[in-house]
């Protein structure tokens, strides 16, 4: 089969195509025949040679597909031959087949196509873990959210939607701002004009938000614990801008607050199968009666996937990227 390969620590320029052998479903495992896959950070950053694949995972970058069924491993039950399915993988995604546990596939929602639906998986598994699992935002609450505009922002901003939150994003321009109101936040700051946590607290009367999604980390800590409200809770899905700082600790004790965090790559297949399952009962009936609401900025054929991982990196974008395969 034909693969996306890469000289680990050189740039995007290095990805090629090259040919390998087709991977087989083991017990328990499905392989499909991938026609689109998502581009997601950790691509980038396994490309650059800083986020190797966890153990027995392929080499081959790509956390997420949407294709087709084609062949079952042994005592699967959940899918048949010829299936349509978009599905989180540990990696193995820019190919022509990859394989996945069969409880990490999930059907094509209603109305979206599977260059749509390819890329649904990676950002819902990892705003439903952040956000509902170790957030615990609820009905009635405020969220901050950082990188509103990027694949897990947008997604993030239509989960609060669906729970009735209140949901604020933080932007790197004007347009992007003016892109997330339209799609329903209460507030988009531009944190590059505006000082988010004085914006934030103006914009809720003082009293600030219940959970924070932050994908900055370090510069943006001390900020975080201060528009927290009481029992407030403060969630990490990633350290884009560095994982280390120096800060007063004081607010977490007077508020009650929590910080936490989570990685998707490593958990175990059946923390995974339980958020799939989650999503399917929760989520998935919402996009299917708004498949406006899967927002894909780029589809790039998977032989110019170097010019994806670029727009990528360079954060002009607004929602996910995609490679076609099989278009």
């Amino acid at each position: 089969m034909k693969h996306l390969t890469y000289a680990p620590g050189e740039g995007a320029e290095s990805l090629q195509l090259v040919d390998g052998p087709r991977p087989e479903p083991g017990p328990g495992q499905i392989l499909i025949e991938v026609h689109y896959a998502g581009v997601n950070r950790p691509d980038l950053m396994q490309r650059r040679g800083v986020y190797a694949p966890p153990p027995g995972a392929s080499p081959i970058l790509g956390l997420e597909v949407a294709g087709m069924v084609v062949a079952l491993g042994g005592g699967v039950s959940r899918w048949r031959i010829g299936d349509a399915v978009c599905a989180l993988v540990p990696g193995g995604g820019y190919a022509e087949y990859c394989v996945t546990s069969e409880h990490h596939a999930l059907p094509i929602p209603a109305g979206l196509s599977l260059g749509q639906a390819a890329a649904l998986p990676e950002v819902w598994f990892t705003v439903w873990a952040n956000l509902i699992d170790l957030g615990h935002l609820s009905r009635g609450e405020r969220v901050l959210i950082h990188g509103g505009a990027s694949g897990v922002g947008l997604a993030a901003l239509v989960l609060a939607q669906h729970l009735g939150a209140q949901a604020f994003v933080t932007v790197g321009s004007d347009q992007k701002a003016q892109f997330c109101r339209d799609y329903g936040a209460q507030g988009a700051i531009n944190y590059r004009t505006e000082d988010f946590a004085v914006r934030i607290l103006e914009l809720t009367g003082g009293e600030g938000v219940d959970v924070v999604l932050d994908m900055v980390g370090a510069p943006y800590v001390e900020r975080n614990l201060r528009v927290l409200r009481q029992d407030g809770r403060l969630v990490f899905v990633a350290f884009q801008q560095g994982n280390r700082c120096e800060l007063d600790l004081w607010p977490v004790m007077a508020k009650r607050l929590r910080i936490t965090g989570s990685t998707m790559r490593p958990r175990s297949v059946a923390e995974k199968a339980a958020i799939a399952a989650a999503l399917v009962r929760n989520v998935w009936p919402a996009l299917a009666a708004a498949p406006d609401k899967t927002h894909l900025h780029a589809t790039f054929p998977w032989q110019q996937a170097a010019q994806a991982h670029q727009l990528m990196h360079s954060s002009r974008h607004i929602g996910k990227i995609v490679l076609a395969v099989r278009p």
